[in-house]
């Protein structure tokens, strides 16, 4: 294919206007698609505001555990994408380390009905569904303390999966006593037992960083995501999700200088002067990087065919039981 840039853009808008067909995009996609965009978001963002569209296809750019939300939410939708890339901190638990996990603070001396599992948006149909089994929800990095707080009133261990950095953080926001499986520490003196998953991007930025920052640019303030190391979080002026981040940057006056720990695409969009990435390192999530504008037009070309291409299927008991654990979380 020997389109420009441009023409490209000119036929995505030209099948868009033809097809019943809405392309949604997480904040981290390149600008290129990004623009292409009917609505943008972060990950929940993106599947609830779907559930009040008309269009017959949702075109997701993103990666698999967002567009599986989506068909979770709005099953009678017909849910694309132009690339299935995979989350790597979804892809570190599936259903197997999910269990492996409760039988280690069962071997440990915690029943399992005394286990209430959250898991972060960030994961796949699959282990949602097996926390909505266990009585357990979902959380978004915006929302974590909320529903721990609640689900601590259950008087339960908390089981939170995948991401290790979000729990421990609550954790330390909310004084409370956390542990890592695997990396030392008695789960029944912690209050939240954490899965060792993590974000590779947000494992970029370190103290070293925010203490450049500040030497250089004495007044700058921190910004960083929770999914970044405690360490991090500690040493920061705000910790946020990646709407509150966005909220919080751009109210700030245009003079203040602020260096930002999270993904690139989206740091680089936010304000043109006095906004720098936290990072020596170009922070760049890699698969959510992997979508093209050539994907997102072969894709509306697919369903321009009548042979739509990466559909997103779940199947039905996995269906019911994500929707639960996602719906105890919206209820709250």
């Amino acid at each position: 294919m020997n389109y420009t840039t441009e023409e490209l853009k000119q036929k995505i808008k030209e099948l868009k206007e033809k097809l019943s067909v809405t392309v949604v995009a997480h904040f981290y996609q390149r600008d290129e698609v990004f623009e292409m965009a009917d609505i943008v978001g972060d990950s929940l963002e993106l599947a609830k505001k779907t559930q009040a569209d008309d269009a017959e296809f949702v075109l997701f750019c993103g990666v698999g555990f967002m567009g599986q939300s989506v068909k979770v939410l709005s099953p009678e939708k017909r849910v694309v994408m132009p690339k299935v890339a995979c989350c790597a901190m979804a892809r570190m638990i599936d259903t197997l380390y999910f269990d492996e996990s409760v039988a280690f603070l069962e071997k440990n001396g915690i029943k399992k009905e005394d286990v209430l599992p959250i898991t972060y948006i960030n994961s796949n149909a699959d282990v949602k569904a097996k926390v909505g089994q266990m009585g357990g929800m979902v959380c978004t990095s915006a929302n974590a303390k909320t529903i721990i707080t609640n689900a601590l009133k259950e008087g339960k261990k908390i089981l939170f999966v995948p991401d290790r950095c979000l729990g421990q953080n609550i954790a330390n926001q909310m004084g409370l006593q956390s542990m890592v499986i695997g990396l030392g520490g008695d789960p029944k003196e912690a209050d939240i037992i954490c899965y060792d998953g993590f974000c590779s991007v947000h494992q970029l930025f370190s103290v070293e960083d925010i203490e450049f920052y500040r030497k250089k640019y004495p007044g700058i303030l921190i910004a960083v995501h929770p999914e970044c190391d405690p360490a991090i979080c500690d040493k920061a002026d705000f910790v946020g999700s990646t709407s509150q981040l966005i909220k919080y940057i751009t109210e700030l006056p245009e003079d203040q200088k602020v260096a930002v720990g999270t993904e690139f695409n989206m740091v680089n969009r936010l304000r043109p002067k006095n906004t720098y990435v936290l990072s020596s390192t170009k922070p760049e999530c890699p698969t959510m990087n992997e979508t093209t504008l050539e994907d997102v037009y072969l894709t509306l070309k697919s369903i321009e065919d009548g042979a739509p291409i990466n559909e997103i299927f779940v199947d039905e008991d996995t269906q019911y039981w994500a929707k639960v654990a996602l719906e105890r979380m919206m209820a709250l």
